[in-house]
């Protein structure tokens, strides 16, 4: 059994989590993506989209964040992954891209990423992300375009 529950809710992002498990196999401890992360992880999004939250921080924060993900996007498979590991201090980049669609439109969507994993005690302790925000613009619509007059993606809560 995986440290978050209703395992259903986050389907849309199955190769997400595929590929991140696959970058970090041998150096951390679980099965599921959930359990990769230690209980106080920390998340930050250095590159990211309006609305977004800059800094998350716990397990069960993370999951809540990325839990209404299928209602935007579904992510049909991440690929080209690259990873470089420094094992004097524990620290992974993971280089890897993404397509899939937009839920409410069907555009189609497609984006890049860096993932910069620090591990302790074989669990990631903290992540850095980056990603290419005007992918995300080109599939959803720039903010005036897509409605987004509170600055939030559709379907994210307000950035705490």
């Amino acid at each position: 059994m995986t440290a978050v529950g209703d395992l259903d809710d986050f389907r849309a992002l199955d190769p997400f989590f595929r590929i991140i498990e696959e970058g970090v196999a041998g150096l951390v401890d679980g099965e599921h993506f959930f359990d990769l992360l230690a209980e106080d992880v920390v998340f930050e999004y250095v590159i990211t989209v309006p609305g977004y939250p800059r800094r998350v921080e716990g397990r069960q924060a993370v999951a809540e964040l990325y839990r209404p993900y299928g209602a935007t996007f579904s992510l049909d498979r991440c690929y080209d992954l690259a990873v470089h590991h420094d094992q004097a201090t524990g620290v992974v980049v993971l280089e890897y891209a993404s397509q899939g669609r937009v839920i409410p439109t069907g555009n189609a969507y497609s984006n890049r990423y860096i993932s910069v994993l620090s591990i302790v005690d074989r669990k990631i302790a903290h992540w850095r992300d980056y990603l290419d925000p005007l992918a995300v613009f080109n599939a959803i619509g720039w903010p005036a375009e897509a409605g987004l007059t509170d600055g939030r993606l559709p379907g994210r809560r307000a950035a705490t």
